[in-house]
């Protein structure tokens, strides 16, 4: 795990309530936005390099409630425990942190 990942994680865990991640370790919140990121590559908004493995974001929208259903859908087939409430929350903590650091702005909500 990279530094940004690890801030990421921390900043996903210290804004979301606790009750609302129970259940859920560490691994399965990078699970989590892991899967987000390989919906951004199924659906051509993002490329992983084959070198080093980052990912390169580009500008578009994305559809959230599908990119919800397709972490749901792939936690399901690889039986990692989490609701779609806890992903909603990853999602928007996510995007709050990227709002934060510059990565997105307000209006791409």
């Amino acid at each position: 795990m990279d530094d940004q990942e690890r801030e990421l994680l921390d900043y996903i865990i210290r804004i979301v309530p606790a009750e609302d991640l129970y259940g859920l370790t560490e691994d399965d919140i990078l699970y989590v936005l892991d899967v987000m990121d390989d919906y951004l590559v199924k659906v051509g908004l993002a490329e992983e390099n084959d070198e080093d493995g980052d990912i390169e974001y580009k500008d578009g929208y994305v559809d959230e409630t599908e990119q919800l259903n397709y972490v749901l859908e792939q936690a399901k087939l690889d039986n990692v425990p989490v609701t779609s409430v806890q992903v909603q929350l990853i999602q928007d903590a996510e995007y709050q942190y990227g709002v934060e650091n510059g990565f997105y702005s307000e209006d791409e909500a």
